[in-house]
């Protein structure tokens, strides 16, 4: 019994000597994985303009404030789209409610009547017919002008630019590790990018609807809209493999 004992562990202290010999022996790969980050923003001139109208109403009755709300809005697209014959556009519907109007004097407050608020977006690709869309829609009944965004297409070139200034970025980054590591970049494991086209801040105007405010604008003016650069921007993960130097 005991030469039995004494074999059996002979035998497990020979194998785990094998096994810690085998595990030590396959740590022979000196090679290392980083991640770095690389980052890389310019300006372009915008090639897509979003303008968002809205048609405000207000009536005692609910109705009455709809229906005519509803007039008005056709107007409007209608007009829009007088103003962008020959012209690539898309026009939706942002946003619409509808609203009561309280008074709140008394004890209590009480419904003195209904507002209704239909927001029309144009997107339009020639920023040359923005000043003329905008003038166009408040003669037919838009009363706000709510915003203007200016942004870039996914096939602009700029992003290109971006992204390829990122990753150099990125593998800068990586050169400096290997060398302070004493080793050499031999491969890029993983790529991931992220590029956006940052919008500029919305501008907005208020265009109250009255035939003053009309009157105040020449007959043949259109409202002057400089859209300005946009920034393109490019983010850039790199995942690599380090071969340290021995």
């Amino acid at each position: 019994m005991n030469k039995t004992l004494i074999a059996a562990g002979l035998l497990l202290a020979l194998l785990t000597g094998i096994g810690i010999s085998l595990f030590f022996g396959r740590d022979t790969n000196r090679n290392t994985f980083v991640t770095v980050t690389g980052d890389a923003e310019t300006k372009v001139r915008p090639d897509t303009a979003e303008i968002t109208f809205s048609v405000v109403t207000q009536s005692s009755q609910a109705l009455t404030a709809q229906q005519d709300n509803a007039k008005r809005s056709e107007a409007v697209k209608q007009a829009i789209e007088a103003a962008t014959a020959g012209v690539s556009i898309e026009v939706k519907t942002s946003n619409y409610s509808l609203d009561p109007e309280r008074d709140y004097s008394g004890r209590m407050p009480r419904i003195v009547g209904y507002e209704v608020k239909n927001s029309i977006t144009v997107r339009v690709g020639s920023l040359e017919n923005i000043g003329g869309i905008i003038d166009a829609a408040t003669k037919a009944g838009a009363n706000s002008v709510e915003g203007i965004r200016f942004v870039v297409g996914e096939a602009s070139p700029s992003q290109g630019d971006a992204l390829a200034l990122a990753t150099k970025k990125a593998m800068a980054k990586a050169e400096s590790i290997a060398t302070a590591v004493n080793g050499r970049v031999i491969r890029i494991v993983e790529t991931r990018e992220h590029g956006i086209a940052l919008p500029e801040p919305r501008r907005d105007w208020e265009y109250k609807a009255s035939a003053n405010t009309m009157a105040d604008v020449a007959p043949n003016a259109v409202t002057p809209i400089q859209p300005g650069d946009v920034p393109v921007r490019s983010d850039v993960v790199l995942v690599v493999e380090i071969a340290l130097n021995r």
